[in-house]
């Protein structure tokens, strides 16, 4: 568990970081790359939050 929470929050960490670089150098790629990372964290918290679901049914 402590393992998709460090994933999930250097996933974010990790968008932030190319939002900025895009914000700093106007650089479509960045902006794309963020909106990718931002879509896979998404998904990650959503596969985190099933296993929790899965976790307290069984």
């Amino acid at each position: 568990m402590l393992l998709f929470r460090w994933t999930v929050m250097l996933l974010l960490l990790a968008a932030g970081v190319c939002f900025a670089f895009y914000i700093g150098t106007a650089q479509a790629r960045y902006r794309n790359w963020g909106i990718v990372i931002l879509k896979w964290t998404v998904i990650a918290a959503l596969g985190f939050f099933a296993v929790l679901a899965l976790e307290r049914l069984l």
